[in-house]
């Protein structure tokens, strides 16, 4: 792995948080990802289960993690299964980790090969009640493949059909949802290497840059900064690209005069953030582009103060829903009519401002947290609203990571990285 390693201490709290909720003599299995084929004997970058990870830090394919807090041996409590390495393994595919090397990565002593996975679990079954199953169930979960975690399941239940069964992931929607300091941490190195490639890319851009250009210089300086790259898909639009909201082709001729909205961002350790910034590809805004950019920036300082520990995330949004209006209104964008004969199940506002405004981040992008209960201190959301204008050529989203705190606004962990209009002309005309 490309990133410093983490202390363990994160892993073995946040496995003692999640047996707390456990029911008695229960025991709960998470898998790790399949390493997805492409075609012959090509396959996709391995990218590890966040919840496994969250729950032991282990980053390696094939793993597998079975917690048993009431189990009478005490040495199956906690059991880690790993593809046993060796020498030529290692030639081949590059060091995995050993027994100790995995005791030292997640703070669980007792480590075996996979090949002994039904034998050790034959005796841990035959103590438990309850399996705990790890389903996903994120709200904006849309998977068409079945994982390994599935497959795990199936033979699991077929072959102990007299267990009980409970869900793991309602626990790990509010565990995940509220950040360790150490995760916080990471998350910060995320938001630093992301600021880095921004400031590259403010140097970079002018006329006749091409977005996948723009993308390149990006790349190279998250991995140069020990990122794997792109914590998702990056949207660099330039002009009316900007108004397809995933935008994602990255192939179009930056124009002068025109707009370019980033929504890049990197990941660290797996932690994520995310990013959006608009910004001229001439170095300077237009007046009306100004305006409106400077709406936006009002509306995502306003929405921030909103974000504090008892705020409901539905509630949230209509208040920003109202902030934006009234910046609509200023902009000549609406009118009162406009706004009086509303459908309030589409606000009127929704014609230039159609997406939400915050959404949990950390291990994912869109990051494990229940919206229907109130927010608290180190829920972790971004601020990002925009306004789309296609008739005008240009749309702008701004976007920062910021952390609730017991009291107060937010900490935001993109404050070093520049947003004001003036400072964003500022740099570019350097």
């Amino acid at each position: 792995m490309k990133y410093h390693k983490i202390n363990s201490e994160l892993f073995i709290k946040n496995r003692k948080n999640f047996v707390a909720q456990m029911k008695p003599k229960s025991l709960a299995v998470f898998n790790s990802n399949d390493i997805y084929p492409i075609s012959a004997d090509s396959t996709m970058p391995f990218e590890q289960h966040r919840d496994i990870f969250y729950l032991s830090g282990v980053d390696q394919e094939e793993s597998i993690l079975m917690l048993f807090p009431d189990c009478p041996n005490e040495n199956l409590k906690e059991v880690l299964f790993l593809t046993e390495t060796n020498d030529h393994i290692a030639v081949w595919e590059g060091e995995k980790l050993t027994k100790e090397a995995a005791t030292k990565t997640s703070g669980i002593k007792t480590v075996f090969w996979l090949q002994d996975l039904e034998k050790v679990l034959f005796e841990m079954a035959s103590y438990a009640d309850t399996f705990y199953i790890n389903t996903n169930e994120h709200y904006r979960a849309n998977v068409a493949t079945e994982t390994r975690e599935d497959r795990f399941t199936k033979w699991l239940l077929a072959k102990y059909p007299a267990h009980s069964v409970a869900k793991s992931n309602p626990i790990l929607q509010r565990l995940r949802s509220v950040k360790d300091q150490i995760e916080l941490d990471l998350m910060q190195q995320a938001c630093n290497i992301t600021e880095k490639g921004f400031r590259r890319i403010l140097n970079f851009i002018k006329p006749g840059v091409w977005e996948y250009e723009i993308e390149a210089e990006l790349i190279h300086e998250f991995v140069k900064n020990r990122s794997k790259g792109f914590a998702y898909t990056p949207i660099i639009a330039s002009g009316n690209n900007a108004n397809v909201l995933h935008y994602i082709e990255n192939n179009q001729e930056c124009k002068a005069g025109d707009l370019i909205l980033f929504d890049i961002a990197a990941e660290y350790a797996n932690y994520k953030s995310d990013l959006s910034r608009t910004v001229p590809v001439s170095g300077r805004f237009s007046d009306r582009q100004k305006a409106v950019y400077n709406a936006v920036n009002h509306v995502k300082k306003e929405a921030t103060k909103l974000l504090v520990p008892g705020t409901i995330w539905k509630e949230y949004h209509v208040e920003v829903g109202n902030i934006m209006t009234a910046e609509l209104l200023k902009l000549g964008l609406l009118d009162k009519a406009d706004v009086q004969n509303e459908d309030k199940n589409w606000p009127a506002y929704k014609k230039y401002f159609m997406h939400g405004t915050s959404h949990h981040i950390g291990l994912d992008t869109h990051d494990y947290g229940l919206l229907h209960e109130p927010m608290q201190a180190n829920n972790v959301f971004t601020v990002e609203p925009g306004i789309y204008i296609p008739d005008e050529g240009f749309g702008i989203r701004l976007e920062d990571d910021v952390v609730i705190q017991e009291k107060g606004e937010p900490f935001n962990l993109m404050r070093n990285i520049p947003i004001e209009a003036d400072e964003i002309e500022d740099i570019m005309n350097q």
